[in-house]
């Protein structure tokens, strides 16, 4: 990294530098499709159990469509041209709230925590995602300023996940591990593609395993699960109280 590109974050003095209640929350484009909010739901509401028990202090946040500003703009430029928007990001050891509020934004001139891993939907063909060029393309910005640990481009048309490691300052295109799975040590869990019905729609939807391979369950998976759970010990009661009363009939 030249020391060109890192005068944009490594400032010293911010005092002039806007924070995440200053900066819009938008760049009022439309979700590109409506797979998009059940696929960050699905992935949230089964991790946080784990983020939970890695940081029982609470200190960590979850972006879903959320800007990450890593440049002040410049006029004419709007300010929403300093951010990028992932899909999905978690970024641990920082407050889900700032001033008693909730995140706007995550401003990284304001915080110089980067990701662990952000998470694109690919709509298109991918090249958004994947575009390399200086100053402009995502996956260049994300490499060169923003930094997280893994970059992950999912694409349902294909069923399948690219995920990358950041090791020596550049994106390395990682290996999955014998499950298919691309481990996350640092949390403890595997992120990979999982054929199946989630919400109603039968879809290959990019979810969470822990270490051992076991899915993890969102919250409404869970809960089902423990419907089920009930109902079979309600018939195993029933059916001992009518074997019970045969016994005792006869």
């Amino acid at each position: 990294m030249s020391v060109t590109e890192k005068t944009e974050l490594l400032v010293t003095d911010f005092t002039e530098f806007p924070d995440h209640t200053q900066l819009p929350d938008s760049d009022g484009t439309f979700v590109k499709n409506f797979q998009e909010l059940p696929q960050s739901i699905l992935l949230t509401t089964s991790v946080r159990p784990i983020l939970d028990q890695i940081h029982p202090d609470g200190q960590y946040c979850i972006g879903q469509d959320s800007g990450i500003y890593w440049r002040v703009a410049q006029p004419p430029e709007p300010p929403e041209k300093g951010a990028e928007a992932p899909d999905w990001f978690y970024v641990p050891d920082v407050p889900p709230t700032l001033d008693g509020n909730m995140r706007r934004s995550y401003v990284m001139w304001k915080e110089l925590i980067p990701p662990l891993i952000i998470l694109e939907f690919v709509s298109g063909d991918g090249s958004e995602e994947r575009d390399k060029t200086p100053r402009k393309g995502k996956f260049w910005i994300y490499e060169r300023i923003i930094r997280p640990a893994f970059y992950a481009i999912y694409e349902v048309k294909k069923a399948q996940v690219e995920v990358y490691h950041l090791v020596e300052d550049r994106f390395e295109l990682a290996a999955p591990n014998n499950r298919g799975h691309y481990p996350i040590a640092q949390i403890g869990v595997e992120l990979g593609i999982w054929q199946g019905v989630y919400q109603g729609v039968e879809l290959p939807w990019l979810r969470w395993w822990d270490d051992l391979g076991t899915l993890l369950l969102a919250a409404e998976e869970q809960a089902e699960k423990e419907r089920q759970r009930r109902i079979e010990a309600e018939l195993r009661i029933q059916a001992l109280e009518a074997r019970l009363r045969e016994l005792e009939g006869g």
